[in-house]
């Protein structure tokens, strides 16, 4: 099953084998967290890799986007980017040929240098090359920033708000509208707008607002709101409680997931920024938002661990336990009728 890697074998395969002890490592490998941070000359290091594997047509822009919102949700501002480039073998036809339209290295480049400018990054190396193995591309992408304050996922503490930028499942609305939009009983405009939702990947500039509240960030990624909140009370070993009708859910959203029988708050939920904010200072955050034009919602309480290991409570329901993402399920079952449909023919 794809997916993330089970916090048990985190703990017994990656992050008991990181090689020698450094003291300017002032934030390693760790359940939940976005990023690595390492102390230098200039202040605090960030560090974040991720990979992406989609269409030429978006694995450059969301490449960027998805390392930087990790360096971000830390509390820097990107500055340096490398990528790792892996084409398929068959994508070399496309690259060498004089037909018009881009060839699939053009296009990612393209969309990696516009992307990168976006953000205010600079990409300063990396590697490329053509693999017979894969069927598309995969983009790896180093995003670095530095900065004075970092501001873990494990940052929490008991008292204080939840707060969510923009609304729940924008990553995952957009790849429900993309992927099986034909499939649903959904309008061909809600599926348009959905479609759009791309555009707002990036959480760069509410991070940039919300650091100079937030106690904890966090960039919601695979399994959505309630697998982020899950992994921030895990990261600082409290309780969150967070409450359904709080959550921002956008009409869209609702009309495919309700269409796909999937939750708004499990699904891909890059696009939005999860953050922990002290009661005191939560209406000034909201404001700066608001002034900012980005909408954000309280949705939660945060306090203490009242059990033998971290809970989040959403409304009645009580999550211990790592969640798979509501996508995976319909990627299988499209595989399967796929496989179906090939062997009838």
């Amino acid at each position: 099953m794809p997916g993330k890697v089970h916090p048990d074998d985190l703990l017994d395969h990656v992050f008991a084998r990181t090689g020698e002890t450094d003291d300017s490592v002032r934030l390693g490998p760790a359940t939940g967290e976005d990023a690595a941070a390492i102390d230098w000359p200039g202040g605090t290091l960030v560090v974040s890799s991720d990979p992406i594997s989609l269409a030429a047509s978006q694995v450059g822009t969301l490449g960027v986007h998805v390392g930087c919102n990790d360096v971000a949700a830390s509390g820097a501002d990107p500055r340096w980017l490398t990528t790792v480039l892996l084409l398929p073998e068959s994508a070399r036809s496309s690259d060498d040929s004089d037909d018009e339209g881009p060839g699939v290295l053009e296009q990612i480049t393209h969309d990696l240098d516009t992307a990168a400018r976006s953000v205010g990054a600079t990409i300063v190396g990396g590697h490329s090359e053509y693999v017979d193995a894969l069927e598309r591309p995969v983009v790896s992408l180093t995003a670095m920033g530095a900065t004075e304050t970092v501001i873990p996922t494990g940052g929490a503490s008991p008292g204080e708000k939840v707060i969510l930028t923009k609304a729940a499942g924008i990553e995952g609305t957009a790849i429900l509208a993309a992927d099986f939009g034909a499939e649903l009983d959904i309008e061909n405009a809600v599926c348009e707008r959905a479609e759009t939702f791309l555009e707002e990947i990036s959480v760069v500039p509410e991070a940039r607002i919300v650091r100079e509240y937030a106690t904890a960030m966090h960039d919601p990624t695979e399994g959505g709101v309630i697998a982020a909140s899950l992994e921030l009370a895990k990261a600082a070993d409290v309780d969150v409680e967070l409450s359904r009708e709080a959550i921002p859910v956008r009409p869209e959203t609702a009309q495919l997931c309700e269409a796909a029988g999937v939750d708004p708050l499990r699904i891909f939920g890059s696009g939005a920024l999860l953050a922990t904010v002290p009661v005191d200072s939560v209406d000034a955050c909201l404001e700066a938002l608001a002034d900012a034009g980005i909408e954000a919602a309280a949705i939660g309480t945060v306090s203490a661990c009242d059990g033998d290991v971290p809970t989040l409570e959403v409304d009645s329901q009580r999550f211990t336990e790592p969640i798979e993402d509501d996508l995976y399920p319909l990627w299988a079952a499209a595989d399967a009728e796929e496989v179906r449909s090939e062997g009838n023919d």
